[in-house]
């Protein structure tokens, strides 16, 4: 389920509002250890571009 994750997020990473919207539902859909290597992922993979979000949906 997490990679599914990671591809959605590489495809629709070029719409901020459509980014935070599916991130926000893979949150609630995944286990707490899920999330907090998508947490990773997402900071390596996306860092500053969407950092304000992360802040906002990961609660750092």
């Amino acid at each position: 389920m997490l990679e599914f994750c990671k591809q959605i997020l590489l495809k629709v990473s070029f719409d901020r509002k459509l980014f935070k919207k599916e991130l926000t539902k893979m949150i609630s859909m995944l286990k707490h250890e899920e999330v907090m290597l998508l947490q990773v992922w997402c900071l390596a993979t996306f860092g500053v571009q969407y950092q304000d979000i992360f802040k906002e949906v990961f609660h750092v």
